[in-house]
């Protein structure tokens, strides 16, 4: 019975970002448990090759490329996607980029460009899923992967800071006006996770130095540690769940000042 309540067979699961890294992960753990995956990102070729992965172990995946700072893309992708397999029933909002800049050598460009993908876009893309989730009337589940950044501020990523702060708000607002539409809408708030982006940094005596200091559990997340906040979020397990923010990292929002 309980397994049964995290089981998202017949559902299509729709992943933004799903080129490398979590959202990767996150394609992977979605089809694991029975669901349809669409994954979406800019680098095709990355998509393609996990496409064939997904396939080869008996899931149904689709590829299409999707930018998220570009209405018409997302708009096309979304058309492909039903046009494939019906409304998405599962949204997870993962694109995003990073760009370190000290505050005193920000540009506008450094902002903007951080804005238009990590709020705007997702902005952009929630709205497409909720709009043909409403409109099928069959409710849906929406999660938006924010950061512990959205809660606590970091040097040189104000920016991105700001963005993910405006993720967690965006979470909440949707959550209040579109349960009555029964669509739910949570987000993820990771902490640091090894991925292939951070790995070389994170083996390095600086990289070690910081996680010992500054994460309670003195390590870095891996990513199947997302997979249970995330299967909670996107199955009936957590029917009863909107407008939550889970923070998984180790302890790091409660460290010491």
């Amino acid at each position: 019975m309980i397994a049964q309540r995290f089981d998202l067979t017949g559902k299509t699961a729709l992943i933004t970002g799903a080129s490398s890294g979590l959202g990767a992960h996150f394609a992977r753990t979605l089809a694991g448990a029975g669901a349809r995956v669409v994954v979406t990102a800019r680098r095709t070729d990355r998509l393609a090759a996990l496409v064939s992965e997904l396939q080869a172990q008996g899931a149904e995946a689709l590829a299409l490329t999707m930018d998220v700072t570009d209405s018409d893309s997302v708009t096309r992708a979304f058309e492909q996607a039903e046009e494939q397999w019906g409304v998405v029933d599962i949204l997870v909002n993962n694109a995003g980029i990073g760009d370190a800049v000290m505050f005193l050598n920000m540009t506008e460009g450094n902002w903007r460009s951080m804005m238009d993908t990590n709020l705007d876009g997702a902005w952009r893309v929630a709205h497409r899923a909720s709009l043909a989730m409403a409109r099928a009337g069959q409710g849906g589940c929406i999660i938006n992967i924010a950061s512990i950044l959205g809660l606590r501020v970091g040097t040189a990523l104000s920016h991105y800071a700001v963005a993910k702060a405006g993720v967690v708000q965006l979470t909440k607002a949707m959550a209040q006006e579109l349960a009555r539409n029964r669509i739910r809408v949570n987000a993820i708030a990771p902490g640091y996770f090894r991925t292939e982006i951070n790995s070389d940094w994170f083996d390095t005596q600086q990289g070690m130095d910081y996680i010992r200091d500054k994460v309670p559990m003195r390590r870095l997340g891996q990513l199947e540690e997302l997979d249970g906040p995330l299967l909670l979020l996107a199955s009936e397990a957590g029917s009863f769940m909107t407008g939550t923010v889970i923070n998984v990292d180790g302890g790091h929002l409660t460290n010491s000042l």
